[in-house]
């Protein structure tokens, strides 16, 4: 098993570690506070943590939806997250010529699903040398992201992640073959399991994706037993009035006592071998 390594937390080496933060930057008090209550409730847990909340969302179901406060500034806040709050970070990134400025602000880089496939994009956030979390594209089959991987390594010595976000069910639904972590990670990298993207509804609301946060908890317990190396969970203080992805964010008070249950389920499972 690969292992990768993001700030100063070690991914695959057999704890449970977990990204987690708002989906997108709202403002910088919102993410720094955001940040700081999350650092404190995993530090009390003894849980690696790492940081997430993008600069831009580029792959919003309407022109109107909001995106984030764009490039520079959203890199300026994301250092500051970094250096107020002593966490690492992660953030997406779009295009190649994105990849080198986006890579000197954070700790690793994450591929949206839907740009998994893209060649130059990966090779591109491989030359970084920061550790690369590729999401799974909902059409995508689980083998497959082995050579998605092998682009990033192609492009340098970045290390990588695999990350399950659920697969196309029909229209406007997702559902997750909880197979695919098992297979993803007899291919030899750390694998993620994204709990409240996997949740989504694309383009239910019309313009902008709905979701069931409700139905999260109950996926992130089954894939730590599958046997995963980290949870990715977007969270807000008040997801009903978040400006992106709301309807599958987990509300922040319901994150500590769903990450205990989860390190049970962990435990057990190491016990069991």
């Amino acid at each position: 098993m690969r292992l990768a390594q993001i700030g100063g937390h070690t991914v695959g080496d057999g704890r449970l570690a977990v990204i987690a933060g708002p989906c997108v930057i709202e403002s910088e008090s919102h993410v720094l506070r955001m940040a700081d209550a999350l650092r404190g409730l995993f530090e009390r847990l003894e849980v690696p943590f790492v940081f997430k909340a993008s600069f831009d969302k580029a792959n919003r179901s309407s022109v109107d939806s909001y995106r984030g406060p764009g490039q520079e500034l959203g890199l300026a806040i994301l250092a500051r997250v970094r250096e107020d709050c002593g966490v690492p970070v992660i953030t997406d990134i779009h295009t190649p010529d994105q990849a080198a400025p986006v890579a000197e602000a954070v700790d690793a880089l994450q591929i949206p699903a839907f740009l998994c496939r893209q060649t130059d994009l990966l090779v591109a956030a491989g030359r970084t040398g920061l550790p690369v979390n590729i999401k799974k594209g909902q059409m995508v089959q689980p083998q497959a992201m082995a050579e998605a991987a092998r682009k990033v390594e192609a492009g340098g010595e970045s290390s990588v992640l695999l990350c399950e976000r659920g697969t196309t069910f029909g229209y406007g639904n997702l559902v997750v073959d909880m197979r695919g972590l098992a297979i993803m990670r007899d291919l030899g990298y750390p694998v993620v399991f994204d709990a409240t993207h996997s949740v989504q509804l694309p383009g239910a609301a019309g313009t902008a994706s709905g979701g069931d946060r409700r139905f999260a908890p109950a996926l992130a317990r089954a894939a730590v037993a599958v046997g995963v190396d980290a949870v990715f969970m977007e969270v807000h203080d008040d997801p009903d009035a978040a400006l992106c992805d709301g309807p599958n964010m987990l509300p922040l008070g319901e994150v500590e006592p769903l990450i205990r249950e989860l390190l049970r389920i962990h435990d057990a499972r190491g016990r069991s071998g």
